[in-house]
């Protein structure tokens, strides 16, 4: 009788415990709704302050809903359109805007990098035709950074902190790092068994020399080009970064054998040292430094020519075949 007695006492307890869990569990999907609601009243409120017409604020407000039920945050949707209404851009740019973001996320592809790069052009009081064109090809960037990722993973192998590896690819490819290098570091890397630090640190190392590639005036086809030949040489990672900064450094000091700053095209090694492009030169987006006039050495601060000096001085030795 005694052990009935307890039986029943605990499937009283548990019915209680279901009930109160099922009310608790609709209760919170309720409030749920009631959060997404007053989200987009406090958007329309914002919204209502502005010249927008009706049809332009529905605009706005329904592709912030698209972007908040895919999980953007409500804080960062609330930040572009109050920043937005600050710097009087129209509804159009603000929807540009969103739809960017929300293409990515729909991709698959991280959402953060955009939202920082609209930000940081906020905060540089870019205009809005910059902000979109620098976002635009940050997605694009995400995107092939996306591709080179998955090519890996299709071949078998496997990566840690993908959507991480996503936006540190996308870095290098921003500064003109080519696909085929970083598709080749991701492989070679991962196959090494490097973490996803030590691949994140060489792929930063391999930006700064992309980076000092474009400053001395090479074009993103030369620097491909310059990649290239230091691959075919070794299969080291590290030994092909070292390649690649002796081939720029040889590149460099042979720009100074003119006033100016112009490789002589006798400068052309088959060992991977490549002419300076006359037209080279890296544009400048948001939350880039402007880069020096191509052509010039980096190390170089003087804007007229050089003195002349005697050939034993300044001149290259023969570069090696």
């Amino acid at each position: 009788m005694m052990k009935l007695k307890k039986n029943k006492i605990t499937l009283f307890l548990i019915t209680i415990i279901v009930i109160f869990c099922f009310a608790f569990s609709a209760s919170a999907f309720s409030a749920g709704t009631e959060t997404m609601d007053e989200q987009i009243e406090q958007l329309k409120s914002i919204l209502s302050s502005s010249s927008y017409s009706a049809f332009q604020s529905r605009m706005i407000l329904t592709t912030a809903q698209d972007m908040l039920e895919s999980g953007v945050p409500f804080e960062d949707t609330k930040i572009i359109i109050e920043n937005s209404l600050e710097e009087s851009f129209d509804a159009y740019s603000i929807k540009k805007v969103f739809d960017v973001i929300l293409d990515a996320h729909q991709e698959g592809l991280p959402t953060e990098p955009l939202i920082n790069k609209v930000n940081e052009g906020f905060a540089k009081n870019a205009n809005r035709s910059v902000i979109i064109s620098v976002i635009s090809n940050k997605a694009e960037n995400l995107k092939k950074a996306n591709e080179i990722l998955n090519e890996a993973l299709q071949e078998g192998l496997e990566i840690n902190g993908e959507e991480e590896m996503v936006g540190i690819l996308a870095d290098s490819l921003e500064n003109d790092v080519p696909d085929e290098s970083l598709s080749w570091l991701v492989k070679t890397g991962t196959a090494e068994g490097k973490s996803i630090t030590e691949i994140s640190e060489i792929s930063e190392e391999l930006s700064y020399l992309s980076l000092l590639a474009s400053d001395s005036g090479l074009s993103s086809e030369e620097i491909s080009l310059l990649f290239k030949k230091a691959m075919e040489t070794s299969t080291n990672i590290d030994e092909i970064c070292e390649n690649i900064q002796t081939s720029l450094e040889t590149q460099m000091n042979a720009a100074k054998t003119e006033p100016g700053g112009t490789v002589k095209p006798s400068a052309i090694s088959d060992g991977g040292t490549l002419p300076t492009s006359s037209t080279g030169g890296s544009s400048v987006e948001v939350g880039e430094t402007p880069t020096q006039e191509a052509g010039e050495a980096p190390t170089e601060t003087s804007s007229g020519p050089e003195p002349s000096t005697s050939p034993t001085e300044e001149s290259p030795s023969p570069p090696e075949n």
